[in-house]
């Protein structure tokens, strides 16, 4: 991880923070592929979802995983094929450039519900030398809890005001908003927002707007 802080720019927030394994890496294609199928692996992860999104307290991930699979009629082969595939991980289009581009302006930290080993496996993958990476084991809490993103900014040592998010299930709405994080939604695959929850900030299918509205950042507070 980086310890020297990227040089201040007036419109950037000091620090952008990103979920991993749905607004950075393409973790659906891995999960549908272990699952057999896009429909197994779509009932799979949302199962996986609601587990880890309801839980608050840390819980073995690759227990909740387990567990889900099982739910959805999955064999234990499921998700023995998706650790086996984990370092196989694809970025999205324009995540790699995405954070280039951030780079010189802002400290980047991943936020991420996964075990320590698998999410910082998988942060690696990016090629980005992070700043912060905070797991849900190393947090002790699954996100949307704040304490997890509390945590990150805590170890940025930025106030959530000074920082953004850039989000990959609409499940984080829920944590960015009592934290106070300004909020990008990358929902790739058109999921819709969760019962509750509150807006975005802004919403796109792709990466490609995320750059412009981090660049705008402290002059559309």
């Amino acid at each position: 991880m980086s310890n020297a802080s990227p040089a201040p720019s007036h419109a950037y927030p000091r620090a952008v923070l990103f979920d991993l394994l749905t607004a950075l890496l393409d973790s659906w294609t891995v999960w549908n592929r272990a699952a057999g199928s896009e429909t197994a692996g779509r009932a799979w992860r949302a199962e996986y979802l609601r587990r880890t999104y309801g839980c608050g307290a840390y819980v073995s991930y690759e227990q909740l995983v387990r567990e889900a699979a099982a739910h959805t009629g999955l064999p234990l082969s499921a998700p023995q094929a998706l650790e086996a595939e984990w370092l196989t991980l694809p970025a999205w289009d324009g995540a790699r450039e995405l954070l280039q581009a951030l780079r010189p302006h802002c400290q980047l930290a991943v936020v991420t519900n996964c075990s320590k080993t698998l999410g910082h496996q998988a942060a690696a993958l990016l090629g980005i030398d992070w700043d912060v990476v905070v797991t849900s084991e190393e947090a002790g809490f699954y996100k949307p809890d704040p304490r997890p993103y509390r945590m990150a900014l805590d170890q940025l040592g930025v106030a959530a005001s000074d920082a953004a998010f850039v989000a990959g299930s609409g499940y984080d709405l829920f944590g960015t908003s009592q934290v106070g994080l300004r909020t990008f939604w990358h929902n790739r695959v058109g999921l819709t927002r969760p019962d509750g929850a509150p807006a975005p900030d802004s919403e796109a299918p792709t990466l490609e707007p995320a750059l412009d509205w981090i660049r705008h950042f402290n002059t559309t507070a």
